[in-house]
């Protein structure tokens, strides 16, 4: 998929397409409400809207990624709602038959300031920063039988969103891996990352992982 990215946008890579794969084969978008939380250049929300989804919903943070999202369904002729705030609040009482979400998940060191395009990647020290929220939040965007889909990486626990989820009330559990090199970010916090425990001394490969969690619950 080719997709217009702006300065200080974070580029789809593989989170991205393995959590479009997860949907796919799930058979999840056609005729629901999907969201798309944390959408970037709208990568995951565009295929949603191409697999059927009635309504897609997205939503993020920055106006940067908004604008290369606005400017990727234009070019598609797509109808992708864009909704510019931090997904805790924003959304308020709307519900959605499918959530998907793409947070940051990468650790970083305490004290470092994140700004830019790091605002993509960046989740405090030990990647949870956006993980917990959204774990918090996820029963209350999610419709009876309502289904969600979140990427992360082992590095950020999980064990630890599938733990939060299914204390929330959501049925959860891993449905989708992969193995990956190392990207730049992840090589240059390589060695902090051995100190603290997250990865072990010379790896340079990370697992991505899908959750799936389910609301089955009114």
């Amino acid at each position: 998929m080719r997709l217009i990215c702006t300065p200080g946008v974070y580029r789809p890579q593989a989170d991205s397409w393995l959590l479009a794969r997860a949907m796919t084969e799930a058979g999840l978008a056609p005729g629901g409400r999907v969201l798309d939380l944390c959408t970037g250049t709208g990568a995951v929300a565009i295929k949603a809207a191409q697999s059927g989804a009635a309504t897609v919903t997205a939503v993020d943070i920055s106006l940067a990624a908004l604008m290369s999202a606005w400017m990727n369904v234009r070019l598609r002729r797509l109808a992708v709602e864009l909704v510019h705030g931090d997904f805790r609040t924003v959304m308020h009482n709307r519900r959605f038959d499918v959530v998907l979400a793409n947070p940051p998940y990468v650790p970083v060191a305490d004290g470092v300031r994140t700004r830019g395009g790091a605002r993509a990647w960046d989740a405090g020290q030990r990647g949870r920063a956006l993980l917990d929220p959204l774990c918090a939040r996820l029963p209350g965007l999610l419709d009876h039988n309502g289904v969600a889909l979140l990427v992360q990486s082992a590095v950020s626990g999980p064990h630890i969103t599938v733990s939060r989820l299914r204390a929330s009330g959501l049925k959860a559990a891993v449905v989708a891996r992969t193995r990956i090199p190392f990207g730049p970010v992840m090589r240059s916090r390589a060695r902090w990352l051995a100190a603290e425990g997250l990865i072990e001394a010379g790896q340079r490969h990370e697992e991505l992982v899908v959750i799936r969690a389910d609301r089955t619950q009114p």
